[in-house]
């Protein structure tokens, strides 16, 4: 039996990524009409995800939050109670997962489905005590390893007033605010590799 137990999420086919513009690391350029494109009822739909994660035909969108206070990140350690054993130990800067049937909840499709499951996905994981932004800011593509060639993601930058954020799942072990400096020093060949491309091109988010 699947560990992912019928877990249903949302793909968009391979080809409709590459006719957006197909690319490694992070873009920033022509966000509004590649995300048009990709949250599109017509172009994604929903695939089991234990068929997904071995499926590099078709790309899983997933919202990446990073959140940041000044000039601190917020990061923590994937706990093995994370949905990806592929990333289990690595250090990560981004919070979210993969948008689920249930964000189509009341008639919602499209950008109000993918709205949805950012919102559910931070709530599941994160308290906030502290006031905040949310922008989409990049799109992230990573095809060297196996878990990137089959996920695509969606870059967010939260900027938050203070720290005052905690974990609501062991899966986020290890929580807390790390300056951008020592993340783009001596911490970078610990991040896992989507968190790498995100702290090398912070500047341009």
């Amino acid at each position: 039996m699947s560990k992912y137990a019928g877990e249903q999420v949302l793909v968009v086919p391979r080809p409709l990524f590459d006719a957006i513009g197909s690319f490694q690391g992070i873009r920033t350029d022509g966000m509004d009409a590649a995300m048009a494109r990709l949250l599109d009822p017509e172009n994604h739909f929903f695939m089991d995800r234990a068929e997904a994660e071995a499926d590099p035909t078709h790309k899983q969108l997933i919202p990446y939050c990073l959140i940041r206070c000044g000039t601190s990140i917020l990061t923590y350690t994937r706990g093995k109670s994370g949905g990806e054993d592929r990333l289990h130990a690595q250090r990560s800067v981004g919070v979210g997962g993969h948008i689920n049937p249930v964000d189509t909840g009341n008639g919602r499709t499209g950008p109000d489905a993918y709205q949805a499951a950012v919102e559910r996905e931070l709530d599941e994981e994160l308290i906030f005590d502290t006031a905040h932004t949310n922008r989409i800011a990049a799109l992230l593509n990573d095809d060297s390893n196996e878990v990137g060639r089959v996920h695509l993601g969606i870059v967010h930058v939260i900027d938050v007033e203070n720290t005052r954020i905690t974990a609501r799942e062991d899966a986020l072990a290890n929580l807390e605010f790390i300056e951008l400096a020592e993340l783009q020093g001596p911490l970078l060949p610990h991040l896992e590799t989507w968190s790498q491309h995100v702290i090398r091109d912070i500047a341009n988010l």
